[in-house]
């Protein structure tokens, strides 16, 4: 089965067999996997709070960059891929128990 096809067949299901095990520590929910673009739900758990309570920003970027790789990984490219820059704007805070959506988008697929 190509990657793609297996992360559309986990829609509603933790991706518990990515071959990232961040990833699977994180535990995201495939909410919907197209080519080139991923959502994932996440559910904040205690471990992931910053000192006064909020989401760490750490974790935010981590669950950035996890589902970018995510997003490659859909594209059933033949190699992996690390990230370059990861540049992000914090708008507002998460709460234990929350659940967040991170949703990707490839526009631009370099080199």
């Amino acid at each position: 089965m190509d990657r793609l096809a297996h992360l559309r067949s986990l829609i509603g299901e933790e991706f518990t067999d990515s071959p990232s095990p961040f990833m699977r520590w994180l535990k995201p929910i495939v909410v919907s996997a197209e080519k080139g673009h991923l959502e994932f739900r996440y559910t904040i758990r205690p471990e992931w709070l910053n000192p006064i309570g909020n989401l760490h920003g750490g974790v935010t970027a981590a669950i950035i960059d996890d589902v970018l790789g995510a997003t490659m990984f859909s594209l059933n490219e033949p190699t992996f891929y690390t990230t370059i820059n990861n540049v992000i704007d914090y708008f507002s805070i998460g709460k234990e128990g929350e659940n967040i959506i991170a949703e990707t988008h490839i526009t631009k697929l370099g080199k």
